[in-house]
């Protein structure tokens, strides 16, 4: 996948170049400088001369020879094996190569490596003993310049300590960079920009090659110090449509610049020096995109996935792009959890939840005998504490999955040599048995597995990865009985990671992974704690003095593994697995479905009727307008039968509009106070509404008086809500009560006896409560920002979340009570799962939304500018403005075919309508 795709550009990049030299061939942490045209001067028992045409490359650690002629090896000379490096004729020595001094370099040394011969990937073939080479350079002029270089690079890889080293190393790479600068004569247009420019390093898988940044209105270019594999890298601003700041050696000094909404595989990820040349360069490309792309978080791919937007794989995808994992990064590539459990069986049963791994626990805890034995000796162990003695993701087990598409890398991580042949990636159950069973081996997947490309899984380089314990070649991955070939392997593993078995447990896996299970109490709770340094923070580099000390602990860091940026820090919610097409509705309605294919029940046409609708509602249609009110309008309910409309209004008036006739039919009175909401009562016969005045008062719509008062509050009360004779009230005391109202016969008209049944207490006042569509939850608003969920079968509180930084205007259960949508007085609109307490969305207005309906997908919300808008959230973003009142939109209503609308606003208007098919 990721990885393949990288390679696939590496290849196309020496295509270009017409090299087999990459930068893999030098060692870890070493630079490329610069290139020179040269000659290998071969010399036999004669002094004959022969001579082997190529290009001399001079490293930070090493010196390659690249001969142009496939079939002979490219040459490796180690700095810190050189004996003597001179310019030829130097110090009256090297009478050997008597016949042309001119222009030559000699080196002694006791090692070299001789690297792809006949063009092939293969160990390094390593020539131990004192030694003579000579190099004819084409520049003659250039030869004091490169012998000076190579004695200055010498100095520093004979140094004794390692930090020595590197600082020196350092100092000459910060030189050259320093003494050049970007060729703006590469910007693709004269009228381009210049906005900065900086010094930076391109990062790919195991390299980093130096040069310099430069950014302008229209393009970003990388142009590296030693012109390979390019003079330069381009890309257009516009193409961009995701950046990441990355953490890189523990040091926020990476970004990551994506030219795809899905991929993994990045455009280009450059390495800054300076954190402030980072944070600048992003800031440009920001700005750039601000007005172009939208900006997603984990809690809005969350939204995404849980409602099935988006697959399993897809957000793995995205939550370890957010955690900066990435494929040019082995340290921290991303990680894929082991999914499927059997490997021996003829056939895969995806519907048996034994096929499946527990993806509750890490791999470690899997192997319940293996667990006791790491309990002990972590039990044991002096602080700090670990269980686990090698990490589930690094560079080694990356390359291990890898190695068929990778060998180079895996070269260039070990020295030259690839694993024993035992040790290799041999097999699919082998792999998972040892991760089950071994010591040392808690690794988990990559991508690829669940990928498209079985490439990895193939050895089509035919290379020689050696002979197993009983004379077997390693060759292709070994696959499970269940898989035919390669390709079936990985479309039955896809069909594993998106099956429902996996969709209702991935949650626990991300807990493990990327959430609250990764650090702390709960990490210990779930066994899952690694060593110390694999966590962000674990280690603060720039406090370690010791130059020696600090290059050993980074490269301990790099070579064991990362533990990903924590996303999450409570419970990731479940993902919502519907047993219908339709991912919105309630469990009540997906019960009530017609077993029937050939029958439809009157809530299928509902559901589907509420569905056509909610697709076409950006086209709604204003058609009729009435001001019936002297204030604000604060409430609309509509009887069952649809005839009537009554409206509250700050104006302290209950208003009987009809439909049919289109006339006020009746102003009603209660007190002096404004009323808050209305309800209309099943039946048509009695209408709710609140006061200010702390009372709620029954209104018979038959009798045309008011029927009962419930003195219930201390305070205003600000919104109720009615199922089966129940009525929960919210007040500005403090408190929601929930009241049994039961009807009682009384001479001609209809009293209520009222029971208070639970107070749920509140810090502050209440501004808002809604029902779920079972009326099992209650969501409470309150005037300093906190959305509270109530389970009312307990009245107790699971969960009290700090959303907004003013009043909840609103708050409402979406159709499946998965979620809660919130609106208020900061302009913002948040999404919290239900089960978990999780903010998972948050999405900001130009002015705060008064009221809203929903679907669970998209929103129809009243503004405070009066307009209406449409909001998609899974996109995070507006579809659609339409104007409607002068003032603020403050009440909005809807039928239950979701096909007619009336609003009420601040303009003291009503206003009615209608979808347009």
């Amino acid at each position: 996948m990721a990885f393949i795709r990288k390679k696939q550009r590496e290849q196309q990049l020496q295509l270009y170049s017409k090299e087999r030299f990459s930068l893999l061939l030098l060692n870890l942490e070493e630079y490329y400088f610069e290139q020179h045209t040269a000659n290998h001067i071969l010399c036999d028992s004669h002094q004959n001369e022969r001579k082997i045409r190529g290009s001399l490359k001079i490293c930070s650690k090493s010196l390659i020879f690249e001969p142009d002629k496939t079939f002979q090896p490219i040459i490796k000379i180690p700095l810190r094996d050189c004996i003597k490096i001179e310019k030829q004729g130097d110090n009256g020595a090297n009478k050997l190569f008597a016949k042309s001094q001119h222009g030559r370099i000699s080196l002694v040394f006791s090692q070299v490596y001789f690297i792809k011969e006949h063009n092939i990937v293969a160990p390094y073939k390593i020539e131990r003993g004192k030694m003579q080479y000579v190099f004819e350079l084409d520049m003659a002029g250039k030869v004091e310049d490169v012998v000076e270089t190579l004695l200055q690079l010498h100095r520093a890889s004979c140094l004794d300590k390692l930090g020595d080293q590197t600082a020196m190393i350092t100092a000459i790479l910060q030189s050259r960079l320093a003494r050049t600068s970007f060729d703006k004569n590469r910007f693709q247009s004269l009228s381009e920009i210049l906005k900065m420019e900086c010094k930076a390093e391109m990062v790919t898988p195991l390299v980093t090659n130096p040069g310099h940044v430069c950014i302008t209105d229209t393009n970003l270019y990388f142009q590296p110090l030693n012109g390979y594999p390019k003079p330069v890298v381009q890309i257009t601003l516009q193409d961009v449509r995701r950046i990441y700041k990355r953490r890189h050696g523990l040091m926020p000094l990476g970004l990551e610049v994506f030219c795809t909404e899905d991929d993994l595989c990045s455009d280009i990820y450059l390495k800054f020096y300076e954190s402030q040349d980072r944070d600048e360069l992003y800031f440009y490309i920001a700005t750039y995109l601000e007005n172009h792309v939208t900006e997603h978080t984990a809690e809005s791919y969350m939204l995404q996935w849980q409602r099935g937007h988006i697959s399993n794989y897809q957000y793995l995808l995205h939550l370890n792009n957010l955690a900066d994992r990435s494929c040019n990064d082995l340290s921290q590539y991303p990680v894929f959890p082991w999914i499927i459990n059997d490997y021996f069986s003829a056939e895969l049963d995806l519907s048996n939840p034994e096929t499946f791994r527990d993806l509750s626990k890490p791999i470690g805890a899997l192997n319940k005998e293996r667990l006791e034995r790491l309990l002990i000796r972590y039990q044991e162990m002096p602080d700090p504490k670990f269980m686990y003695g090698s990490h589930y993701s690094s560079p080694g087990y990356v390359l291990f999955y890898l190695v068929r598409i990778a060998p180079e890398h895996m070269l260039c991580l070990q020295n030259g040599r690839f694993d024993h042949a035992d040790r290799m990636f041999n097999s699919i159950a082998e792999t998972w048995k040892n991760c089950l069973d071994g010591a040392t081996d808690f690794k988990e997947l990559i991508p690829e597995f669940y990928g498209d490309d079985f490439s990895f899984l193939v050895n089509s380089l035919k290379l020689d990865l050696g002979k197993r314990q009983g004379g077997k070649m390693v060759d292709d991955v070994e696959l499970p009985p269940w898989a035919s070939d390669p390709k079936d392997f990985l479309q039955k593993s896809k069909e594993a990671l998106e099956s429902n078995y996996v969709s209702e447990h991935l949650h626990e896996w991300i807990d493990l992974i990327f959430g609250y299970k990764q650090k702390g109490n709960e990490a210990i709770g779930a066994h899952n704690i690694f060593h110390p340094l694999t966590y962000e923070g674990g280690v603060d580099l720039n406090s370690i003095e010791d130059p020696d000390e600090k290059v050993a602990m980074l490269t301990q860091i790099l070579e064991f593994g990362q533990t990903p940026k924590q996303l999450f820090v409570i419970p990731h919610p479940r993902r919502i697995t519907p047993k219908t097409k339709s991912l919105s509705q309630p469990s009540s309605q997906s019960a009530s479905l017609a077993d029937s294919p050939g029958e439809e029940s009157f809530e299928d046409l509902t559901e589907e009727s509420r569905t056509l609708a909610w697709n076409n509602i950006t086209k709604l249609k204003l058609y009729e307008t009435y001001k019936i009110h002297k204030e604000a309008v604060t409430g609309i309910a509509v009887s069952y039968n649809g005839s009537s409309v009554f409206t509250t209004s700050q104006d302290s008036t209950l208003k009987m509009f009809s439909k049919e006739s289109r006339t006020l039919q009746r102003s009603i009175s209660f007190s002096n106070m404004a009323l808050s909401s209305c309800l209309v009562l099943p039946g048509d016969n009695t209408v709710i509404s609140s006061s200010w005045d702390n009372n709620v008062y029954f209104y018979s719509i038959a009798f045309g008086r008011r029927q009962d008062t419930l003195m219930g509050h201390d305070d205003a009360v600000s919104k109720i809500s009615w199922h089966n004779n129940r009525l929960y009230s919210a007040s500005w005391d403090s408190t929601v009560k929930v009241w049994s109202c039961v009807p009682l016969e009384m001479t001609g008209t209809k009293r209520h006896h009222f029971e208070l049944l639970a107070e749920l207490e509140h810090d502050v006042s209440v501004d808002t409560i809604s029902l779920n569509a079972a009326s099992t939850l209650l969501v409470s608003g309150t005037k300093e920002g906190s959305v509270n969920i109530w389970d009312l079968s307990t009245a107790t509180m699971l969960h009290q979340i700090a959303c907004h930084s003013g009043t909840v205007y609103s708050a409402a259960f979406s159709p499946d009570s998965r979620h809660v949508l919130s609106t208020g007085e900061d302009g913002c609109l948040k999404v919290i799962d239900v089960q978990t307490g999780m903010l998972i969305s948050s999405m900001t207005s130009e002015h705060p939304q008064r009221c809203f309906l929903w679907d669970g997908n998209c929103v129809l919300a009243g503004s405070q500018s009066g307009e209406l808008l449409v909001w998609d959230l899974i996109e995070a973003r507006v579809s659609e403005r339409i104007q409607g009142h002068t003032g603020a939109v403050t009440s909005i209503w809807m039928n239950e075919q979701c096909s007619s609308i009336i609003t009420g606003g601040e303009d003291r208007q009503i206003m009615f309508w209608k979808l347009q098919y």
